[in-house]
């Protein structure tokens, strides 16, 4: 397997799998503040779309927008599992349409992220592992609301 088809199959099945995840909460999730401190999944999406769109344009080399402050919450309109759905299907959809026209020598191209210089290659690990670790937070959050089971396919 080639640089490029590793990546992108990496990039696709944590969003693959992500989705899986937030598809099979219930609505209530999206908006349940557990613990009284935790941010909602609703929250956590919404940092998830920034990250990919953030890394988007760095990786394009197009200006950033300014990172927000604190911690991440969704706005107003975004807080409903059919709300969080759709946001979180574009932004993974431009994510993976970019890494899918980029070649494996873009792919091994240094590019600056956070002062520091990196490959857009590594950028598309980080956005996989960074999947992955809300994954994780999302498969908790589904057996404190009772449902143990394996969703995943």
């Amino acid at each position: 397997m080639d640089l490029k088809q590793f990546v992108a199959n990496r990039v696709q099945r944590s969003f693959e799998i992500l989705q899986c995840d937030l598809e099979n909460l219930p609505e209530e999730a999206f908006s349940k503040c557990f613990g009284g401190k935790a941010r909602t999944v609703a929250d956590l999406v919404h940092e998830l779309n920034l990250v990919n769109d953030h890394i988007g344009l760095t990786l394009r080399g197009e200006p950033l927008f300014d990172w927000p402050e604190g911690w991440i919450t969704a706005p107003e309109d975004q807080r409903t599992k059919e709300s969080v759905l759709s946001a979180f299907q574009a932004s993974s959809a431009k994510f993976k349409d970019m890494v899918n026209n980029f070649t494996a020598q873009q792919l091994e191209e240094t590019v600056v992220s956070d002062g520091k210089e990196t490959t857009r290659f590594n950028q598309c690990l980080f956005v996989s592992m960074h999947n992955w670790y809300h994954s994780g937070q999302f498969n908790f959050i589904q057996t404190l609301l009772g449902d143990d089971g394996w969703h995943w396919s």
